[in-house]
């Protein structure tokens, strides 16, 4: 293990994270960042984290600066995750939505896709339920974290992973064997567009979107950062669309003209009127 970081080099990382990252560490989360940064040190080659500090202070972004960003950056996932708002996806929100907007293409944001296993489950409950309207929809994936994004533009997953939420059935039906690994099939993967974002940074070129999952992210950010990234996500939700957060969210005293909803045994939140 390597040796903790002086309090200078730690305070000095976690501006540096909240800057390029929005994210939030404090003095409680030190062995969690030493633990995290460890693999970095062996990739690059760097002998401790004292040295590491260094090269990240006196060169320009650069990889080592992404790959700091992205070992910090919480990545668990899994298929069918939490189960009750893929429910909801299609018992009452798809029919809604596949009624009112007809012929018309359906635009979902995965707006911390991880490696993938959200928009699978998303695509497949398309598939499963309204083919017709997975012909003519879009999930766009976004994340901070490039290495993962790649997984999730591969769609290529480990036994431990499928075995993780994801029923045999679908397995079969939406996956390809490739030797130890299971491979999502050309039907799904056709449906997913992958995008570098940091949310946290300004944006552009993100179409209105009916459904956006952010599940599970904003606990990570601070009260005002999570204020600017859900008023951002409204502005780009349709009129009529829905916003999906994790179970344990609430975007209470976050945005007023959010409504919070219940449908199912989901919470979800809709633009006010």
């Amino acid at each position: 293990m390597a040796p903790a970081l002086d309090p200078q080099d730690f305070n000095w990382l976690c501006t540096f994270l909240r800057t390029e990252s929005a994210l939030v560490i404090d003095e409680s989360k030190e062995y969690l960042v030493t633990t995290r940064l460890h693999p970095v040190l062996k990739e690059f080659g760097i002998a401790t984290l004292t040295d590491l500090i260094g090269r990240l202070r006196q060169r320009p972004l650069g990889k080592v600066h992404q790959r700091v960003i992205e070992a910090m950056t919480t990545n668990e996932t899994s298929f069918f995750r939490d189960v009750h708002p893929f429910d909801t996806l299609r018992d009452e929100i798809l029919p809604e939505l596949a009624r009112k907007r007809g012929a018309a293409p359906l635009n979902i944001w995965c707006a911390a896709a991880s490696t993938g296993q959200e928009p699978y489950t998303i695509a497949m409950v398309l598939r499963e339920k309204f083919p017709d309207v997975a012909a003519r929809t879009k999930i766009l994936c976004t994340d901070i974290n490039q290495t993962v994004l790649e997984r999730t533009k591969n769609g290529i997953y480990s036994q431990l992973e499928v075995n993780r939420g994801l029923p045999a059935p679908l397995l079969l039906k939406y996956f390809d064997r490739k030797g130890s690994e299971w491979q999502v099939k050309p039907e799904l993967s056709r449906m997913i567009e992958t995008r570098i974002l940091n949310l946290a940074a300004p944006w552009v070129g993100i179409p209105p979107m009916d459904i956006v999952f952010i599940r599970n992210v904003l606990i990570y950010f601070d009260v005002e950062t999570r204020r600017s990234i859900v008023g951002r996500i409204r502005k780009n939700m349709a009129m009529d669309g829905f916003l999906f957060v994790g179970g344990a969210e609430t975007l209470l005293n976050i945005d007023n003209d959010l409504t919070r909803a219940t449908a199912g045994r989901s919470t979800l939140y809709r633009r006010a009127a």
